[in-house]
C-alpha cells in the first residue's frame, strides 16, 4: 500500500451548533492516531471569505456543511488523497488504519450504508431526508485527481441530489465507488450495536444537545472529559 511521510489531510464538516461535537472529535483523531494528522475544518463563512461557497442555504439542508463537504478536492487542488469526516463523529481507533485503505482504482471511498430513515427530522428538528445512498457522504476518502469535476463553480451550482448521489462521478454506478468497512460509519442508534465501531456516527443528535439521550452518550462524554483534562506533571 501507499506509504507516505506528510501528515494526512482531514477535512471535518463543522456547524456553529455543533463546535462541542468537532473539538472532541479533533481530540479523539489525534489520541488515537499513529502518525501526524493536518486537520482542517470546513467553516462556511471562511469559505466565503475566499470565495470557494457563495450558495443560498437550501431548505433541505440540516447542516451549514451539507455542501461545503465536496469541496475537498478543491482544497487539496486536485492532488492527493484527502479524508472527510461529519462532525458529529467520535474516533475510538487508529485513523491510519482506514487511511491505508486507498486504493488508486477509485475516485471516491466510503461507507456504503442501506440506510432509509423513519424520522421525517432529526436533532433539532432539522428535516430528514431521505434518499438513495442516505449517508454514503458523512465520511468520503477522495482521491483528489480523479474528482476534477468538484470545482468551487459545480458545488456551489449542483443539486444536493446531484452531490450526494455522487453523480458527478465519470462513472457513478455502485461498483464503481470503493467500499470501505461498516465499523469506520457506524451509525449511532440507527444500526445494531457494535463493539468493534471504529468510528461513532451520532448521525440523529449527539449528546451534547442538552438532554439528548442516546446510545454510546457515555463514551462521549468521557472523550470531552479527556479532551479538556489540564495536563499534571507526574
Amino acid at each position: 500500500m501507499m506509504s507516505s511521510c506528510s501528515p494526512i489531510p482531514i477535512f471535518i464538516g463543522v456547524d456553529p451548533r455543533e463546535r462541542a461535537a468537532a473539538n472532541v472529535l479533533i481530540d479523539s483523531l489525534l489520541t488515537h492516531s499513529s502518525a501526524p494528522l493536518a486537520i482542517t475544518a470546513l467553516i462556511t463563512p471562511q469559505l466565503e471569505q475566499q470565495g470557494l461557497y457563495w450558495r443560498s442555504k437550501d431548505p433541505k439542508q440540516s447542516t451549514s456543511f451539507s455542501f461545503t463537504r465536496f469541496l475537498v478536492p478543491q482544497l487539496l487542488n486536485f492532488q492527493g488523497w484527502g479524508l472527510f469526516i461529519d462532525c458529529d463523529m467520535l474516533c475510538c481507533a487508529d485513523i491510519t488504519d482506514l487511511w491505508a485503505l486507498r486504493d488508486e482504482n477509485y475516485a471516491l471511498m466510503c461507507v456504503k450504508h442501506q440506510h432509509t430513515p423513519t424520522q421525517t427530522t432529526k436533532f433539532l428538528g432539522e428535516p430528514q431526508s431521505a434518499y438513495p445512498r442516505k449517508n454514503w457522504s458523512s465520511l468520503m476518502l477522495f482521491n483528489a485527481n480523479l474528482c476534477q469535476a468538484l470545482t468551487k463553480d459545480y458545488v456551489n451550482t449542483a443539486s444536493g441530489l446531484e452531490l450526494h448521489r455522487f453523480q458527478w462521478l465519470a462513472d457513478c454506478s455502485d461498483a464503481a465507488i470503493g467500499s470501505l468497512p461498516q465499523h469506520w460509519n457506524h451509525l449511532v442508534g440507527v444500526q445494531k450495536p457494535d463493539p468493534n465501531a471504529k468510528l461513532l456516527h451520532f448521525t440523529l443528535g449527539g449528546p451534547w444537545f442538552i438532554g439528548e439521550e442516546c446510545p454510546h452518550s457515555a463514551k462521549w462524554f468521557w472523550a470531552r472529559e479527556k479532551a479538556m483534562q489540564l495536563w499534571q506533571q507526574p
